[in-house]
């Protein structure tokens, strides 16, 4: 919902703020051209305006309401609202308030939420909320009887008042928040067929590290559309960052997963992380990333209990991120639904027919070294120096 005539987007950013003046000079410039990468991808026309704290997207009336779902998409942006621009003046400001009220309000109560950046205006923003609610009144009472409520009213008008220019809007709508992507260093994200990996990406990505995704191709144990799934909830991400490269890196792993299930029983799926691991860090060297992304999450798998953590986490020297490492699965899924890489397919995602049949949850290095390849890490390396690329 938005003022008529609409034509500008709000943008707001929160953990930019904290920033020195000069890293949140260089992250609002990235910022902007990850809004101007998200407009342009959707064919959405729109100019970004690189103003200090308060970014702005200039558009059209008709695609105005496309704009702002594009902000609300960019990472690094907590909320955007679709905006009505007036100059500065009181009177033109009021009769906005007006026609905007004649459009959108209906009844039920009312508040106006003014504010003023230009303190060499001729006006307060008290005294603004004050006279904008009369304005607001007079415009509707003749349909109906309007009712002011300032703690939880039913439709906020808003007015927010700069040096050159006054801002209406009606919504503020939810954005991602974190940091602008590519703001951190790259991360190698381990993706597979399931839930938890995208989404982890996601996070990842919402804290400003672009991806580097790799698939580790299982052979006959990869299950039925393991890699397409995969590939899928990549190319859904890649949604939310067209500027970056989001190539998928396939990594063959069929040999080493068979002979895992040949040679081993407890300790299988440790073992098979270990080997995730060590091929993520060898790409890593490659690409020039600085870390690993994956979706486990403390006890939800029997080779993610906290000491199972520990010893897989040993098989590499890169740093291992786990966003999502105190989340309940429902909210993994619940965030999976809303950034669209969800499926509620049972299609099986692979790792399944991997697992033995007695499960290890309180493993220990040096036994797991006993039991496993001697050349598990060394066929990881190479594994990984034989990826090859693949579009998503």
């Amino acid at each position: 919902m938005h003022p008529p005539g609409a034509d500008t987007v709000l943008v707001r950013h929160g953990d930019v703020n904290t920033k020195s003046n000069t890293v949140k000079r260089y992250m609002e410039d990235l910022l902007a051209e990850n809004l101007e990468a998200l407009l342009s991808a959707r064919s959405i026309p729109g100019e970004v305006e690189r103003r200090w704290s308060r970014p702005l997207i200039h558009t059209e009336s008709d695609a105005v309401e496309a704009a702002t779902d594009a902000a609300t998409d960019t990472f690094g942006v907590v909320s955007a609202s679709p905006a009505l621009t007036t100059s500065t003046e009181k009177a033109r400001i009021l009769e906005a308030l007006a026609e905007t009220a004649r459009e959108h309000y209906d009844g039920g109560t009312f508040a106006v939420e003014a504010r003023r950046a230009d303190k060499s205006l001729p006006y307060d923003s008290e005294d603004l909320a004050r006279e904008a609610g009369n304005a607001i009144w007079a415009a509707v009472e003749d349909e109906f009887e309007p009712d002011v409520d300032l703690d939880d009213p039913d439709l906020t008008f808003g007015v927010e008042v700069r040096e050159d220019a006054a801002f209406h809007y009606l919504e503020q709508r939810d954005g991602p928040g974190g940091l602008p992507l590519g703001s951190q260093e790259p991360v190698i994200a381990l993706v597979s067929g399931g839930i938890d990996s995208p989404v982890a990406a996601y996070e990842m990505m919402r804290r400003g590290s672009p991806i580097v995704p790799a698939y580790v191709d299982l052979g006959d144990y990869g299950g039925i559309d393991h890699e397409a799934r995969a590939m899928e909830t990549v190319r859904l991400l890649s949604d939310y960052a067209p500027n970056f490269d989001m190539q998928v890196y396939r990594i063959p792993g069929g040999d080493t997963v068979d002979l895992l299930v040949r040679q081993m029983e407890q300790g299988r799926m440790l073992s098979l992380r270990r080997f995730f691991y060590r091929a993520a860090e060898t790409l890593a060297e490659r690409v020039n990333a600085d870390g690993i992304v994956t979706g486990e999450a403390a006890g939800q798998k029997s080779s993610q209990t906290v000491r199972n953590l520990g010893v897989t986490s040993r098989a590499t020297r890169l740093p291992i991120h786990r966003p999502l490492l105190t989340w309940d699965k429902q909210d993994i899924v619940a965030r999976a639904r809303e950034i669209g890489t969800f499926s509620d397919s049972t299609i099986d995602a692979g790792c399944n027919r991997v697992t033995p049949d007695q499960v290890e949850t309180n493993a220990r290095l040096k036994p797991l070294l006993e039991h496993e390849p001697d050349d598990l890490l060394e066929r990881a390396e190479e594994a990984a120096k034989n990826a090859t690329l693949v579009e998503p």
